[in-house]
């Protein structure tokens, strides 16, 4: 069992995730719960806990 809240991503993970198209760093956006690549200019959905790394899935940012 994990002490972490229900809708949150283990650091630990998010320490070691990189964009899959630019292998940059990602930014964690609790409240929206997404990953943010700044150089792809892309917001990766996290669902249940579990980031989408899929590009087709994230959002364009502007």
């Amino acid at each position: 069992m994990n002490d972490r809240p229900a809708n949150s991503v283990d650091p630990k993970l998010l320490e070691i995730l990189v964009c899959p198209l630019t292998k940059g760093r990602l930014e964690y956006d609790a409240a929206r719960q997404e990953l943010i690549s700044r150089s792809a200019k892309l917001a990766y959905p996290i669902r249940d806990g579990i980031p989408i790394m899929l590009p087709e899935e994230a959002r364009r940012l502007d």
